[in-house]
Formats: structure tokens, sequence, C-alpha cells
């Protein structure tokens, strides 16, 4: 079968192209820790914040953060309807901090801002990300994803102090 010159060449080109963008996720990932949020687990979105039922959520919003070692740190983060339970958390400069986010009514984004944690916030999956924090400061986290009249007034903060 006869291939025309100009169309070797686009198809060669696409091939190459295909070949660089594969390398550059698989480089970034790997340079800077760019990570796949995985789900943790399946809960159901009617009972995850029931107390002992789901260790973490059911807990009082005050006791949701807990320091596992020196320097190690989780999080649980219940998004609803326009709000962050908790909205604020605080740790150390220098911790590890393990966020488990789910949603107990409908699909909400959250997005830590000056990290790569971004992920979909989806009702009766637990999804878990990991970053370490050095420097002190704040950051903010957000809803991405609409979730109805009130969505501009769901944020939150991580404070490494």
């Amino acid at each position: 079968m006869h291939v025309n010159r100009t169309e070797k060449v686009f198809i060669i080109a696409s091939i190459i192209l295909v070949v660089v963008f594969a390398i550059a996720i698989a480089v970034s990932s790997i340079a800077y820790g760019i990570q796949v949020p995985q789900p943790e687990m399946q809960v159901d979105p009617n009972l995850v914040a029931t107390p002992g039922i789901y260790p973490g959520f059911g807990d009082p919003v005050d006791e949701r953060v807990r320091e596992l070692s020196p320097g190690n740190y989780e999080a649980y983060l219940l998004a609803q309807t326009w709000v962050f339970q908790p909205n604020e958390v605080r740790v150390p400069a220098g911790s590890k901090v393990t966020l488990y986010v789910t949603s107990k009514d409908v699909q909400h984004g959250f997005l830590l801002e000056n990290t790569n944690i971004n992920v979909m916030v989806i009702p009766g999956q637990i999804s878990t990300l990991s970053a370490t924090f050095d420097k002190p400061g704040t950051y903010n986290f957000i809803c991405h994803e609409y979730c109805g009249v009130g969505h501009q007034t769901m944020f939150g903060r991580l404070i490494v102090e």
C-alpha cells in the first residue's frame, strides 16, 4: 500500500508527539510528586457523619485533625452544601498531612491552593491525598465544582504554624 510522503510525515510527527506527552507526564509525576487521588473506601453518604459508624467523620468537628506521630497528621474533611467541616486545619511547619475528604450530599471539588492537591469530592467515596508543608503560611482550600446557590461561600484554610 502506498502512503504519500506528506502523510508519512504527519503520522510520524503524531507518534512523536504522543511519546513526548507520555514522557512529560511520567517525569512531572515523579519530579513534582503528582499523585492521582485514590478512593480510600466507599461509605453511605447518609450515615457518614453519624458518630461511631465511620471513624473520623462522625467525630466532633474540633477532633477531626489528629496527630498520629510527631510531624504526621491526618484530617477528616466533610463537604456538604456550602461548607467544609472543619473549615480550619492547623498543623506545625514540616508536617505531613493526609487528607480524607468526602461529601454527604452533592458532588463538590477540593482545591488546596499553592499545592498539587485537587480532587473531586463524590458522595459515598472517601478520597485520600497527602502533602508535606515545610513553609509556614495559610493555604486556602476551595470548592471548585458548582454545588448550588451558596457555592461561592464554600472555603476553608489549612494554617501551617
